[in-house]
């Protein structure tokens, strides 16, 4: 039997924010140092010590946003550590992850060059946890102010002379944890009084996001939009698929039959947590003016063998790939809301798109979905609906096939396309309603693979790649697609 999929051209169902396709990097293991910062010296090919071939990596994604220093190093990370001649910064005992030293060599100013080098939007978490609220107000004014004042002239001091242009501010990080073990109503009069210092100088306008819930912490959600909805821009949501609990999550490759189910249905489960936090935010905000920004999602998988346990260094397989494509697909569903998300992390940490070994660089199954799924930034969401078959396991089921559609500035319309059967391929019937023409040109690309954690090594970087599909038949404005098992599509429709 097929999958149906009806899409409707003329009917536009919001803006997917390029945003949704934002990254988090985090002074976690090998994510900063070794990932993206080498310093000059290094052999490694870079400019004013970050990696050349990182950054022309992560510009091929046309990487919109990019989240830093954390996670829950930023609520111990003080700001004025990583600034000033780099062989004066204090060094510090990273506590979080791994209890290595931390030489603050990356900071400020060496994140913001990074942004301008990717041509990417800044997105810094501030310090709730430790800092006070003139060390967050200050590092404000340090990065945006372009005026006579204390840190102006010691940002000018350490060599920047103009501010930045510093759009997202995020007030704190998991509160709720790491950041504070704080109650819903503490953190919400904190938020009240930190955000009353995160200021606007001159044209910088500051996009202030609260700290959200975990996972399905809908009290949490209800409480910091009760008490202070009036003073955010957003609010964050945090929620990794994990196939097994917090003791023992599963391995990254050589995973069971069992592992994978788990971790598609925990993946499909976005959808929910979403649905149901908006709808608290709806009471506070009926109008939607509140973004929700799941700026912590991905896989996460026990560590490598071998590895330093608090690095959270794993595999990329094309398992996270199908959990990125679903993912995604639930983001563009939901674009009324969802108005940026960041995987969780960039570079050799978690849900990685890059992993990096000395001078070897290697882009995962996850980072080939992105480089597929950019053509959905700023595009407009096509109304689609789809009646899928079952992918059963067991005595469970769900869903076979996710889809996604948008149309761009120039009318292309773009199909993503997630079948998270392993073993099954899928038959897709495609019905394009409202298009003006009588036919349609179409193109394809496709990654799949043969086995179920195949994924890329610095021995055999291109063993999960993309490829031309051609699996298709057009008839008219019908279509009719053979989706490999475990496979992510994308399809371009052009009508004639």
């Amino acid at each position: 039997m097929a999958n149906r999929v009806t899409i409707n051209a003329d009917l536009a169902a919001g803006t997917i924010n390029r945003n949704i396709y934002g990254h988090f990097s985090e002074h976690l293991g090998r994510c900063i140092y070794e990932g993206i910062w080498v310093g000059e010296d290094s052999p490694i090919p870079n400019t004013n010590g970050i990696r050349n071939d990182v950054v022309a990596a992560l510009k091929q994604l046309k990487i919109p946003v990019l989240r830093w220093p954390g996670g829950c190093f930023a609520d111990e990370y003080h700001w004025k550590d990583g600034i000033g001649p780099r062989e004066s910064r204090k060094r510090m005992i990273n506590t979080h992850w791994g209890g290595v030293v931390e030489n603050n060599h990356f900071g400020t100013h060496e994140f913001l060059m990074l942004c301008e080098m990717l041509e990417c939007e800044p997105y810094i978490s501030g310090n709730v946890g430790s800092g006070t609220v003139q060390e967050m107000s200050e590092w404000v004014e340090y990065m945006t102010f372009d005026g006579v004042s204390p840190m102006a002239e010691l940002r000018q001091e350490n060599g920047r002379e103009k501010p930045w242009n510093v759009k997202y501010f995020g007030v704190g990080n998991e509160n709720w944890g790491c950041g504070g073990n704080m109650r819903p109503e503490y953190y919400a009069d904190l938020y009240r009084r930190y955000q009353t210092y995160v200021r606007n100088y001159g044209e910088n306008k500051i996009h202030k996001i609260a700290c959200g819930p975990n996972v399905d912490d809908y009290r949490w959600m209800d409480v910091v939009m009760r008490e202070a909805h009036g003073m955010m821009d957003s609010i964050s949501l945090h929620y990794y698929t994990i196939p097994g609990d917090w003791t023992r999550k599963g391995a990254a490759t050589s995973f069971s039959e069992d592992e994978w189910y788990i971790t598609m249905k925990k993946a499909l489960w976005m959808d929910e947590l979403i649905e149901r936090h908006s709808t608290i935010m709806d009471r506070y905000d009926p109008s939607k003016r509140i973004g929700l920004i799941v700026d912590e999602w991905g896989t996460w998988f026990d560590v490598e063998p071998g590895t330093n346990p608090g690095f959270l260094y794993q595999q990329n397989t094309i398992r996270d790939a199908l959990v990125a494509g679903v993912t995604l697909n639930i983001f563009h569903d939901h674009c009324d809301r969802v108005q940026m998300a960041n995987i969780a992390q960039v570079i050799n940490v978690l849900q990685s798109v890059i992993l990096t070994e000395g001078e070897k660089m290697v882009l995962t199954p996850t980072y080939h979905v992105f480089d597929m799924y950019k053509v959905h930034q700023d595009a407009e969401m096509l109304k689609t609906t789809i009646d899928s078959q079952d992918y059963a396991h067991n005595d469970q089921k769900i869903p076979q096939v996710s889809v996604s559609a948008s149309k761009d500035a120039e009318g292309r319309i773009h199909v993503s396309l997630c079948n998270l059967d392993n073993q099954s391929g899928a038959d897709v019937e495609i019905d394009l309603r409202g298009l003006a023409g009588a036919g349609l040109k179409v193109s394809g690309t496709e990654l799949t693979a043969s086995i179920k954690d195949a994924h890329n090594t610095f021995e055999q970087p291109e063993a999960v790649v993309p490829s031309v599909y051609q699996a298709f038949t057009v008839e008219g404005t019908k279509i009719n697609a053979k989706l490999s098992a475990m496979s992510v599509t994308v399809l371009e429709l052009i009508a004639e």
